[in-house]
């Protein structure tokens, strides 16, 4: 593949607050300190599929102007195509991954920096495999993904689900209800666990830790006895009961890459009814934590994670992706990130925190109990 002065970048997955501060960060840093070109992928990874290279779009400072603040991608974003896998009118699918080497080569682009969640990342890893100079950076609200401690985008889908509980506690209390508040995280419940802990929940479900209904209902009658007929509880879209798979909206299907998770708060709100009087609503939140303007702490990050990626272009640093580890800016090995997913620790210092100040996560193999008894033998109230 020819080197050039010209990189370019694509935002994969589903849109995520923070995408702009990026594109906008590697256009100033690229063109600032180097004197590099750059231009955009547009929908994600379907732009290489467009005829006569009508994916690809130049990007200058003007075109990033007044986007650090803006939600969304100015680029548009794609969760539904695999390169690897582009599905024919005859239902079969093929490998279309050449086109992006026939694309930079015919515009002379020397490498890709990739804007994702895992899987775009798996498939940054592939194309990098493919002698394709690729630098991966990690993006997703569920800040989910292996060898970085954050993602950009997760805080500002915890401020929407803090905001969210603070409205609802108010008409909680005034109607003696039980809210349940589902949000997203799909498998890993970090979301429901900041913005639980965040808006003070009492009761927080996370896919790692599978849910008893009659525990939840044990701690809001304890609520009431103490004369609060209201609760609130967090539910992740992935919280599932010990001996049950997760509650999907759309199973995955010829139309679906995968299955769409949503709705397990209709069916913890009907166990629940089963257990206790108090009238139980349940909120989905939805794509209202995906969207908006990002936080500032998010376009920070946003920002430098898309200088860092730049700076691993100029250092021919590729097949990793930018990663933010214990404050520092730094890098991950593709292949390490595509591993797998990284979980809420159940006995993790957060967890343990939210127990020891009465959160209870409806632990179905009885740790919150465990975890009570404990502090108690040691002279905890």
């Amino acid at each position: 593949m020819t080197r050039s002065k010209r990189i370019a970048i694509l935002t994969g997955g589903g849109d995520c607050p923070g995408l702009n501060a990026v594109i906008r960060a590697v256009v100033r840093t690229a063109q600032n300190v180097h004197g590099w070109e750059v231009y955009g992928i547009k929908q994600g990874v379907e732009g290489f599929l467009l005829p006569g290279g009508a994916g690809l779009v130049h990007l200058t400072r003007d075109d990033v102007a007044g986007t650090l603040t803006r939600g969304g991608t100015i680029l548009g974003a794609s969760n539904r195509c695999d390169l690897f896998a582009v599905p024919q009118e005859d239902g079969t699918t093929r490998d279309m991954s050449h086109r992006v080497t026939r694309l930079f080569d015919s515009r002379e682009i020397s490498a890709l920096i990739a804007v994702g969640g895992d899987g775009t990342m798996k498939m940054a890893q592939r194309l990098n495999q493919q002698g394709v100079p690729v630098v991966g950076v990690p993006k997703t609200i569920d800040n989910d993904i292996q060898g970085t401690d954050r993602t950009f985008g997760f805080d500002t889908a915890v401020g929407v689900v803090a905001s969210a509980i603070d409205r609802l506690y108010s008409t909680a209390e005034s109607h003696h209800r039980v809210m349940l508040v589902e949000v997203m995280g799909r498998d890993t419940g970090w979301i429901a666990l900041h913005g639980g802990l965040a808006g003070g929940a009492e009761v927080i479900l996370i896919p790692e830790i599978p849910y008893d209904p009659e525990l939840i209902a044990e701690k809001v009658a304890a609520r009431a006895e103490q004369g609060r007929n209201y609760s609130i509880v967090v539910v992740s879209e992935g919280a599932r009961r010990p001996d049950g798979a997760p509650v999907y909206r759309i199973g995955g299907d010829e139309g679906h890459l995968v299955d769409r998770l949503g709705g397990v708060s209709y069916r913890v709100a009907h166990e629940l009814s089963q257990f206790i009087d108090l009238e139980v609503r349940n909120i989905v939140l939805g794509h209202i934590q995906r969207g908006g303007t990002p936080s500032p702490f998010d376009r920070i990050l946003a920002s430098v994670m898309g200088q860092h990626a730049v700076t691993l272009v100029d250092d021919e640093a590729f097949g990793n992706m930018v990663a933010y580890k214990s404050g520092v800016m730094s890098h991950t090995a593709l292949e390490e990130v595509t591993q797998g997913v990284r979980y809420v620790s159940p006995d993790g210092d957060l967890v343990r925190a939210a127990r020891d100040m009465g959160v209870t996560f409806a632990a179905a193999d009885g740790s919150d109990d465990w975890h009570t008894d404990t502090r108690r033998a040691h002279g905890a109230p």
